[in-house]
């Protein structure tokens, strides 16, 4: 096996590894991850949250068994897709093993572990943001066709991933514009593959069309309720922390595209960064947004920062060059000492990422049990990572409290069905997506299912039989009322969650048996009015 294989094979098993040790075994799933595994039951060709792409995979992963293990998998493996692109991509540039090696250490040591540890589009998002500049510099490359429909369908699986790709192609665009390569735009091919694209996504833009594009509903209420706290300067601060170990490497990147005689024909992936990060700065974007921006500029560094460092065979021109009072025995000593000293320097430059990511891994990553962060908290205001997207501090990271309590939750309910008639139907209805989804995930009752009128689920009731209980699901803030109780004839509180570092603590479960009125046609008008917020626009 050749070496350049194995010292491969060693990252993206490293990149495994780092996934499963990043996170505690007694933190479970986060509770976007339950929604996109739910999608899985009510396939479709777009949703209220995301695109179709994510519920694909999740039955892949209900075919696998489902579970915890291949949920988090998918994740760890499309980021592992992420590094083996940047891999070909350096040697596409010129680079060498150790500048392939130094960009796969650059993205262990970044935000991509923390990323790529929660069942989200964006790891996907990340992969296809890496795929378009790659497959751009494969056709300016050779001018093979081939690769315009590469980006073209890497468009398409992006968009029908997550929608944020359409801000690369905002930027991507100018960006070819203004610099040579604009010559692109004379290619028919290019026309073609732009084709191939439309026809990929039309049957999600059928969906949003049908649905009275539910994605602008969502957009306004993430500008409203959460991109309303994120700052500029906030934003920046981001992007400096996703790959501080590596910070240096993705500057030198984007400085080699543009200085560089070698880079010249590559120049409009730094115009596209410019032009990506003006926009996201402006919309007041996540930070996360932007991180699939990265690998390829890594990429970049790295080959710049390889050449930095004298080829062996540049010193191997000493024999046979050497005066005749120089002895052999003093030619093979110094060819010794430059051979050791180079590669003393690359070890040191591939060993300072780690080192410096391993003064943060405990804190960006769920790596400490629940107990011993009650105990003796880790220091996360120091990098403000527990301030949340309302704005306010808390006591750990928003990402981790939503991997807590969830278990418990979901043996509450199957305490309160198991107490209810085997007669006539019970319907379990929920405050949140979170708590519907960690209870279908949890249950160890066949059959159960829960509903809530949040996110995807309020299309997905089943309302053709008469509902004769229900298990509501409320969190902490939310009070079952006086009317509502008086609807059925029996109602109890069966349990509160407990956990105190859970967002979920204090979610309660009611019990509510026998009604006394038309359930369904109330349902259904709060169902019917639900959807209207989200089909009907001014």
């Amino acid at each position: 096996m050749k070496k350049s294989t194995l010292v491969f094979s060693f990252f993206i098993l490293a990149k495994f590894l780092l996934q499963y040790i990043a996170v505690h075994p007694d933190f479970e799933l986060h509770r976007d991850e339950f929604l996109h595994l739910d999608q899985a039951r009510h396939l479709a060709w777009g949703y209220l949250s995301v695109p179709p792409f994510t519920s694909w995979v999740s039955l892949l992963i209900q075919f696998l068994g489902g579970g915890e293990f291949w949920t988090r998998l998918f994740p760890a493996f499309f980021g592992a897709l992420t590094i083996a692109l940047v891999w070909d991509l350096v040697k596409r540039l010129g680079g060498n093993l150790f500048a392939q090696s130094l960009a796969s250490v650059a993205l262990l040591c970044s935000a991509m572990i923390r990323l790529n540890m929660l069942y989200q589009p964006n790891s996907v998002d990340i992969l296809c943001f890496t795929l378009v500049p790659y497959t751009l510099i494969r056709y300016f490359e050779h001018k093979e066709n081939k690769w315009l429909y590469g980006m073209a369908l890497t468009f398409a699986l992006a968009a029908l991933n997550k929608y944020n790709i359409a801000f690369l192609g905002f930027g991507l665009l100018p960006a070819l514009l203004i610099t040579k390569q604009g010559s692109l735009f004379s290619n028919k091919h290019l026309y073609y593959s732009i084709l191939l694209l439309i026809v990929l996504i039309l049957p999600n833009v059928i969906w949003q069309i049908n649905h009275g594009f539910p994605v602008l509903r969502h957009m306004e209420l993430l500008k409203e309720y959460q991109l309303v706290n994120n700052s500029r300067l906030g934003f920046w601060k981001d992007q400096v922390l996703f790959f501080f170990p590596s910070l240096i490497l993705w500057l030198l990147g984007l400085i080699y595209v543009f200085t560089s005689r070698k880079t010249k024909k590559y120049r409009f992936i730094g115009w596209t960064y410019i032009f990506t990060m003006g926009i996201f700065t402006y919309l007041h974007a996540k930070g996360y947004y932007a991180i699939g921006m990265y690998p390829a500029l890594i990429a970049f560094g790295s080959v710049w920062v390889s050449q930095w460092i004298p080829k062996e065979s540049n010193r191997g021109k000493m024999e046979g060059n050497t005066p005749p009072v120089v002895p052999e025995m003093s030619v093979t000593v110094i060819q010794s000492l430059f051979s050791k000293k180079k590669y003393l320097l690359q070890t040191l430059i591939l060993i300072i990422p780690p080192v410096l990511f391993s003064f943060a891994f405990d804190l960006i990553h769920p790596f400490y049990s629940p107990e011993k962060i009650l105990e003796s908290p880790p220091p996360y205001s120091k990098l403000g990572l527990n301030t949340w997207e309302d704005g306010k501090e808390y006591p750990i990271p928003q990402d981790f409290s939503d991997m807590l309590g969830w278990s418990e939750l979901a043996g509450l309910v199957d305490e309160a069905y198991a107490q209810m008639p085997k007669d006539g139907r019970t319907l379990i209805i929920c405050d949140n997506y979170g708590e519907a989804g960690a209870i279908n995930f949890y249950t160890k009752t066949p059959g159960l299912e829960a509903f809530t009128m949040n996110a995807d689920y309020l299309y997905w009731f089943d309302l053709e039989e008469p509902v004769d209980n229900l298990i509501l699901v409320w969190m902490a803030q939310e009070k079952i009322t006086d009317r509502e109780i008086n609807f059925f004839e029996e109602y109890k509180e069966i349990g509160k969650v407990t956990n105190p570092l859970s967002r979920e603590k204090g979610t309660t479960v009611h019990y509510l048996r026998g009604a006394k009125v038309d359930v369904n046609s109330i349902l259904e008008g709060e169902i019917k009015e639900k959807k209207q917020l989200w089909e009907e626009r001014d």
